[in-house]
């Protein structure tokens, strides 16, 4: 808290000085260990988690010993452990030493999420890419950073960090798919490397798979929805340009069956579907409603961050009627805000439907899932692997929901 009230009164030139040297310091206490390493960032407005476990997942099918940094885990090798910081890069002295520990470990490669807020902090300077992956840009932190240029702007520092690699040969991986791709590949680095979901025809999304093609191979994904194809062919895009085969890729995204806390199904022997997923942005919510186009949808759904992207409160309103059939809206991490006036302004997108409000989020989920019939599809999101809810005065109340949602399922079967 005390940081925070210090950052803010401080000139910008200075507060950026400060990170810079806090960056610096960082790596060089930590002996530079991105240069020991190849080092992949992924960065985007969403699929960022879940592209890295695509990329992980292949490259120790081809056999890489690896290690990720990202919303979800940080791996290095065999060990494993949940991201309970809340914040996808908890620090630059934290990420130096997190390389530093992977090199350690004999890693060969290690994935690093990187976000535009870190970027604002410096926290991805002195990393020494070999690579980075764009997979999208849509409005998300708007008010922190001024506008959608600004925050555009902030995510293409990260772009700017590779040009800055003394790394050969640096890959640009981006999806032509989005306007904002261009920027991207004009990147003057060796590879700059177009991926588009058009470009992988045939390819096909389905309720619970998918597939694609890459080349002359048909590449089976194990998840949900069309996000999770362009996931997937991101990771795919960047593996086959650094030489590994496609046979070894598909075999590496095939294994994939689960990722946390994104388009998670849980299965407790029930009739119909229960999903937790981390949609916490409109164009996110309305990826994850599309993926089960046929199910009639119970949908729990809150707005993320007291305080902050107010804009987008009404617009997930907007998006839940237009996909859900019933709408239930809870709590989320109010901070220091209202709980019941988030609540309110998201309903406010919600015009000829008449939602449940139930603040008591375990209450909320409870009531979705006694809701539901055989063949129907139960949505919970915003949370997604986020280990409590976040309120007033910096309080925290331990949290999951995937277990929660597991806990009421078996309560219906006791």
């Amino acid at each position: 808290m005390l940081k925070k009230k210090v950052a803010s009164v401080l000139p910008a030139p200075i507060l950026s000085a400060y990170h810079f040297v806090l960056a610096f310091l960082a790596a060089f206490f930590c002996r530079f260990p991105s240069r020991h390493i190849v080092v992949v960032g992924v960065t985007g407005t969403k699929g960022k988690s879940s592209t890295i476990e695509y990329l992980n997942a292949i490259f120790e099918t081809a056999g890489w010993k690896t290690a990720l940094s990202s919303s979800i885990r940080f791996k290095i090798d065999t060990d494993s452990e949940p991201n309970t910081k809340r914040m996808t890069i908890p620090g630059r002295f934290f990420v130096q030493n997190f390389i530093a520990d992977a090199v350690r470990a004999g890693c060969g490669i290690v994935f690093i999420e990187l976000t535009s807020e870190g970027a604002r902090q410096f926290r991805h300077r002195f990393l020494a890419l070999d690579a980075l992956l764009f997979i999208n840009l849509a409005p998300e932190h708007i008010e922190s950073h001024g506008s959608l240029q600004a925050y555009a702007d902030a995510k293409f520092e990260i772009g700017r960090q590779l040009t800055r690699s003394s790394k050969r040969p640096r890959y640009m991986v981006a999806n032509a798919d989005d306007t904002q791709s261009g920027r991207y590949l004009s990147l003057p680095i060796e590879y700059p490397i177009p991926f588009s979901l058009l470009g992988a025809t045939p390819y096909e999304a389905r309720e619970h798979d998918g597939f694609f093609t890459l080349g002359e191979t048909r590449i089976s994904v194990a998840l949900p929805g069309t996000f999770s194809l362009i996931n997937a062919l991101a990771a795919a895009t960047f593996a086959r340009a650094f030489g590994i085969r496609e046979h070894t890729i598909a075999r590496g995204i095939a294994s994939l069956k689960r990722i946390p806390g994104r388009a998670e199904e849980i299965d407790e022997g029930q009739s119909f579907t229960a999903v937790v997923d981390y949609a916490h942005t409109p164009d996110s919510l309305r990826a994850i409603y599309e993926a089960y186009p046929e199910r009639r949808k119970i949908c729990v759904l809150g707005s993320t961050g007291g305080g902050r992207d107010m804009w987008k409160r009404p617009v997930m309103g907007s998006v839940a009627e237009t996909y859900c059939d019933t709408i239930i809206l809870t709590n989320e991490d109010p901070y220091d805000e209202d709980p019941r006036g988030i609540i309110d302004t998201l309903a406010r997108g919600i015009e000829k439907k008449t939602p449940e409000i139930i603040m008591d989020r375990r209450s909320a989920i409870a009531r979705a899932l006694s809701l539901a019939r055989s063949g129907d599809c139960v949505i919970v999101t915003g949370k997604g692997t986020d280990p409590t809810i976040q309120g007033a005065r910096g309080s925290a109340m331990p949290w999951s929901d995937a277990q929660v949602v597991r806990e009421e399922l078996r309560k219906m079967h006791s």
